[in-house]
């Protein structure tokens, strides 16, 4: 009995060994590997992220008139002091509750319908638009009450989720609202040896659907992926390697081992007993 078992471990473990991440399956951007060249990419237009429903905005409307500008604030208190949203790595810390339009520092909410509630201007469509063109439109609707208005608006609630096989798998509140998934993963501390870097998962909502992209990070290709720069509330997840998978198994099996023992020394403990 005794060995069989220990022929099945050593099974174990030389599958184990075998199946260890190899340097080709470690390395990021594998294909720019001659270190004697450069390697150029063409960089096509910015990028800049379309607000979605369920958004949070800051929106703040300045004037050499303060007067004038101020009932076009009742959706914002000073930023500095507002206890609607704190931005910070690693955490997301929101209010219990918000509302499209209040004087309590939470922001403008989008409606599902796409639209906020903006004081004086009514309901105006937010979705859809990038930052700077929701700018460009509440520009040309105060033009009829202020002169030279200066607009300053800000995503507050921009988060993304690092999960699996990373150092500190977490969700992370972005203040630039500018993120790419090589960022993501430095920010949640770069993948462990285990992560299977040649077939990371993102997840991510959009009108209405939920898609699954593949990204290879063996691959240079990934800095020409129109995926390569995330959306507010996208998800990466990092799947385990066969080389985890072995571990994970050979762990479990060890711990069945032990207490198959431990219950095996029991009974015959209680049957000399008795």
């Amino acid at each position: 009995m005794k060995k069989n078992r220990s022929i099945f471990l050593l099974f174990v473990l030389a599958g184990f060994l075998f199946s260890c991440s190899t340097p080709k399956n470690v390395a990021y951007f594998q294909d720019l590997t001659d270190t004697s060249k450069i390697y150029t990419q063409t960089i096509t237009g910015g990028y800049e992220v379309q607000i979605q429903p369920d958004d949070i905005l800051e929106i703040i409307v300045s004037n050499i008139n303060t007067e004038a500008a101020a009932p076009f604030n009742l959706g914002n208190t000073n930023p500095a002091l507002s206890p609607g949203i704190q931005i910070t790595m690693g955490t997301l810390n929101k209010p219990n509750s918000t509302s499209a339009s209040n004087s309590s520092g939470e922001g403008y909410l989008v409606s599902k319908n796409g639209t906020i509630d903006f004081p004086i201007l009514g309901s105006i469509k937010a979705v859809g638009f990038t930052v700077s063109q929701l700018k460009d439109s509440l520009k040309i609707k105060l033009d009829k009450y202020l002169q030279d208005p200066i607009i300053n608006i800000r995503l507050l609630n921009y988060k993304i989720t690092v999960l699996g096989e990373v150092m500190r798998p977490s969700t992370y509140s972005i203040p630039s609202e500018r993120i790419t998934v090589v960022d993501a993963i430095g920010i949640a501390g770069d993948l462990t040896i285990y992560g299977k870097r040649e077939n990371v998962l993102l997840i991510r909502e959009e009108n209405g659907q939920r898609k699954f992209i593949r990204l290879n990070l063996n691959s240079s290709d990934l800095f020409q992926s129109p995926y390569y720069y995330l959306k507010q509330n996208d998800i990466v997840y990092v799947e385990p390697n066969k080389s985890k998978i072995v571990s994970s198994n050979y762990v479990r099996l060890r711990n069945l081992t032990i207490a198959t023992s431990v219950i095996t020394l029991l009974i015959v403990i209680l049957t000399r007993i008795h």
